[in-house]
């Protein structure tokens, strides 16, 4: 049953709400369980990651939550864990300093080589991806998609994480105007990607937030890349990347019916810190 989500982010990171009103929100949609996966710390001032300061709170927090409502919906807690090459602090680190049950590990913030900046290719505004584009990349746009996804394979043959976020989201801003999913060169680093992600028996997840915020028409991913996944059989979980309460479950009916008619059957599950499979049934 698609009644669990394990991606979402309240006040402790860059979520609109308290974690109690997510748990209560949960509850009345039917869940069994739920994950609080927080930004995890960076080293530099940002508005969107779980400040160090804040981490002793959150671990409390949710503990609170979990023994409150402990007859009601079981809840982890868990950190979406930012990498960025020659920044970010060992994954390890950060499971332990925050007591996650589990982790995810995504990219958001692509490091230029040579440059001390960084490439915000997420958030609201195609502008800034653009600019981003021109000013680290030159507007070459095969380099800076080829970045992207060696800083994800970077990520997966260094870091220790149970579920890669959104792979593909790097298509999100550009809306077809550079490049088209279909191209040779594109499919080759996807492939490249996924190979890896198998290899290391990672979960993907399949990520509903481009539909419902009105950013992307498919889910991440989709299309060539969603069907390469099933291809491969590499294990997948469905996610909203929930920023606010009425977020938990959205996109969730039309994102199994697609996943469903391109042939999988089962999504991961967490408990008693195991993953299992579950039968798609909405």
């Amino acid at each position: 049953m698609l009644n669990y989500n394990l991606h979402l982010h309240s006040i402790y990171s860059d979520g609109s709400n308290k974690p109690e009103e997510y748990v209560k929100k949960a509850i009345e949609m039917g869940f069994v369980s739920m994950g609080f996966s927080e930004h995890s710390p960076l080293p530099f001032n940002n508005p969107f990651s779980l400040k160090q300061e804040n981490v002793e709170n959150y671990i409390n927090t949710i503990n609170q939550l979990k023994q409150k409502y402990s007859d009601k919906i079981k809840i982890f807690r868990g950190l979406e864990m930012d990498y960025i090459p020659g920044m970010s602090t060992d994954f390890g680190y950060w499971k332990n300093k925050c007591e996650a049950e589990y982790l995810i590990g995504s990219v958001h913030l692509v490091k230029p080589p040579n440059i001390d900046d960084l490439w915000f290719t997420d958030g609201p505004l195609y502008e800034t991806y653009d600019q981003g584009l021109n000013d680290f990349f030159g507007g070459d746009i095969k380099l800076a998609v080829k970045t992207y996804y060696h800083q994800m394979n970077e990520m997966i043959n260094t870091q220790e994480f149970d579920i890669v976020g959104h792979v593909d989201k790097i298509k999100m801003h550009n809306r077809d105007r550079y490049f088209k999913e279909d191209e040779p060169w594109y499919q080759y680093l996807v492939d490249e990607c996924l190979n890896l992600i198998r290899e290391k028996k990672i979960i993907v997840e399949i990520n509903t937030r481009g539909i419902y915020k009105k950013r992307y028409p498919g889910l991440f991913p989709d299309g060539i890349t969603l069907k390469k996944v099933r291809k491969l059989n590499i294990p997948i979980i469905l996610s909203s990347d929930a920023h606010q309460p009425n977020e938990l479950n959205l996109g969730f009916k039309e994102a199994a019916k697609k996943i469903k008619e391109i042939g999988f059957e089962e999504l991961m599950f967490f408990k008693d810190g195991q993953w299992n499979q579950n039968s798609i049934n909405y």
